[in-house]
């Protein structure tokens, strides 16, 4: 006889247990309800692409994670975000699409990284972008704080604070000052911030550059106060650089426009430290920090690219987005103690039958499922006490029971599983009991 096969999950592939799996599926619905608020479509992509097209734009650290497959004489790999499969998209489809392009996808990617907790080789991201065909107009910029102050409030937070920065100004800095051959190590030193504190910054800018550049820069990432304080210091610094000035005006516009958005001051803050994705992000740039929690890094980021789709057309397609790594965040939330599956359950009503009549049980589970009410029923051969101790550990809110005595009066007992009200029901009436 056949040895047994030992089940066992891969490592960094995410399984969850029931009330977990209903939380996380709760969280992902709420990110694509807020999504689709702000008017953006759905999108799905393969998960499996030709190598060529996952590989176009890796290089690299990415290109060491990237999944391969064999299959016949196909080269095939896995994605490894959801940025690539849509600039595939938006080329393939050019002429189907009406642009501006806004989607959403939320999906899972692939990463061979080194597993960890919360950080998983199959993972969730929920991203939105606006594809532009041509240019693209900064208001969008404006658009995307909106839609994740508005995600996470859903989500059930109140204190959080998105960053923004413009990538244009850091650069037009760098030009002023004749630095424009440094300009992806100064920033990467810069991105360094949070981690090593300006000290550090500074003593790794005296490194690469001469002492009194470092000093502009550093007085440069120390502007501090309200927003509106911080772009005057800004216009104060009088750069004549075109970049900067480029970069401050369209700073200055979103700003503008996240307040007609109607984002709150104390939800958004001009961050002049942030210096992420140095080959890709070309103006606005977002990092969104829980305040209570700012060890959790970034949960989510974006910015603005110039041009989505220039490894597969000639067409310049600007664009704009964000990204929510669902998987990390979710765990980051549990293991804090930040949220708890503890009371979740699918259902609402759990139907225990003492008879042997199972039609008069269907009846009723019909009955409040055509209701839009959550039901199930437990029918098999066992003592009350033990459905009752299946009921509590499902967490149903509340118990129908049904025994002979119910099925010969048409009637039902109910009771609250929260506050242990017990009573009796007619079933013509029984769905105004919830």
């Amino acid at each position: 006889m056949k040895d047994k096969v030992k089940p066992k999950t891969l490592p960094g592939f995410m399984e969850l247990l029931p009330k977990d799996q209903i939380l996380f599926n709760k969280m992902k619905e709420t990110i694509q309800k807020s999504y689709e608020k702000y008017g953006f479509s759905p999108l799905n992509t393969p998960i499996v692409e030709s190598a060529d097209v996952i590989l176009a734009k890796a290089g690299g650290e990415t290109e060491k994670q990237i999944y391969k497959l064999k299959k016949g004489d196909n080269n095939l790999a896995l994605r490894f975000d959801l940025t690539v499969p849509l600039a595939k998209y938006v080329t393939q489809y050019y002429d189907k699409l009406s642009f501006p392009f806004k989607r959403y996808q939320i999906g899972k990617v692939y990463r061979g990284e080194k597993a960890q907790r919360g950080r998983y080789r199959e993972f969730y991201q929920c991203d939105i972008d606006i594809i532009g065909d041509g240019e693209l107009s900064i208001i969008n910029d404006a658009e995307m704080p909106a839609v994740i102050y508005n995600t996470f409030k859903e989500l059930g937070f109140d204190k959080f604070t998105i960053c923004i920065n413009n990538r244009k100004i850091l650069n037009g800095l760098f030009s002023s000052l004749n630095l424009e051959n440094q300009t992806s190590d100064i920033l990467r030193t810069i991105d360094k911030i949070e981690k090593i504190g300006s000290t550090a910054v500074k003593r790794e800018l005296s490194q690469i550059i001469q002492d009194d550049k470092v000093e502009k820069i550093m007085e440069f990432i120390k502007i501090s106060g309200s927003n509106d304080e911080k772009i005057q210091a800004l216009e104060n610094m009088k750069i004549e650089d075109e970049l900067f000035i480029e970069g401050l005006k369209e700073l200055k516009e979103v700003v503008k426009f996240i307040r007609i958005f109607e984002v709150p001051e104390e939800n958004f803050n001009i961050d002049l430290t942030i210096a992420r994705g140095l080959d890709y992000y070309t103006g606005t740039v977002y990092e969104t920090f829980l305040d209570e929690y700012r060890q959790f890094g970034s949960i989510c980021s974006g910015g603005r690219y110039d041009n989505l789709a220039g490894y597969y057309t000639e067409r310049k397609m600007p664009g704009v987005g964000i990204s929510i790594g669902l998987t990390r965040l979710f765990f980051l939330l549990i293991d804090n103690g930040i949220i708890s599956s503890e009371n979740e359950s699918i259902s609402d009503v759990l139907i225990i039958s003492m008879t042997e009549d199972y039609e008069y049980c269907a009846k009723i589970e019909t009955k409040l499922r055509n209701k839009g009410i959550k039901v199930q029923s437990n029918i098999e051969n066992q003592k009350i006490a033990k459905k009752f101790k299946y009921a509590d550990k499902m967490k149903f809110k509340y118990v129908i029971i049904i025994g002979d005595d119910e099925v010969k009066n048409n009637v039902v007992t109910l009771k609250n599983m929260i506050t242990g009200e017990q009573k009796t029901i007619d079933i013509e009436n029984i769905e105004k009991a919830f």
